[in-house]
């Protein structure tokens, strides 16, 4: 059973295609996310794409998991757009590796403790390397690569539980990430979780980000697309078709 989270912000949320997403920029995230650190509070912090909701009508448990989330923010521009569009606009993009990169720089600030679970063994050592030389003073309490199965679970609970962190930092491919973190928020770990994607390939320098003027102009998808096309095209081709077709049905059915 999926225990819905204590919310903790009085701001307004919004739905689309029954997808439940805050009305928060990405300063009002960070301000109300510190709020959960501070009361220890769990947290899955997440942020959905046209992929996550696209993957989510699909997927029961997938959803029921998103919208218990005590914060969900809207991570793609297609999302945003198509708030707009429904009468319901969100006020910008709250792109997870941006908002991973202001909740490292407040925990160096605030001395809150991060952990980094996902990637492979040598991007997630070169992600710490590289928060460290940027932040000093951040205190990260541990790592440990994404590569394991369900069996090993529990002993990555026990490790988390022991270190006992304010904020792990996913990066592993969903919905296994999402499951992975309902997993261990059952094990009564009252840290701040965020999936975070692919965001320690970014921050390692294992792949390139988006020149700013395209993430300026909504395109960082269409960058990520050029440098793994095979593995992108499917997902954000023919998922934003997807997308907008079912967007298309929702304004009809508004109507």
């Amino acid at each position: 059973m999926i225990t819905q989270e204590k919310r903790l912000g009085k701001n307004p949320r919004i739905s689309i295609l029954d997808i439940q997403i805050d009305v928060l920029t990405r300063k009002e995230t960070v301000s109300l996310v510190e709020q959960y650190v501070k009361t220890k509070t769990p947290l899955h912090l997440m942020g959905v794409n046209a992929d996550k909701i696209n993957e989510s009508s699909k997927n029961g448990l997938l959803k029921e998991i998103v919208n218990k989330c005590g914060i969900i923010n809207a991570d793609g521009a297609s999302v945003v757009l198509a708030s707009k569009w429904l009468k319901q606009p969100l006020p910008e993009r709250v792109a997870g590796i941006d908002l991973m990169q202001d909740l490292v720089a407040l925990s160096e600030e605030k001395k809150y403790s991060i952990y980094l679970l996902g990637a492979k063994e040598n991007v997630v050592k070169k992600t710490a390397s590289v928060l460290k030389d940027k932040y000093p003073n951040l205190n990260i309490v541990g790592l440990h690569n994404g590569y394991f199965g369900k069996e090993q679970w529990e002993d990555i609970s026990n490790i988390l539980k022991k270190v006992n962190p304010d904020f792990i930092f996913v990066g592993i491919t969903s919905p296994t990430k999402e499951y992975l973190i309902e997993y261990l928020q059952s094990r009564n770990i009252n840290s701040v979780f965020m999936g975070v994607g692919g965001s320690f390939d970014v921050i390692s320098g294992n792949i390139p980000r988006a020149p700013l003027w395209m993430q300026n102009f909504n395109l960082e998808w269409f960058f990520r697309v050029l440098q793994e096309p095979r593995r992108l095209f499917k997902r954000y081709f023919l998922g934003n078709n997807i997308f907008i077709k079912n967007i298309i049905k929702e304004k009809i059915k508004m109507k």
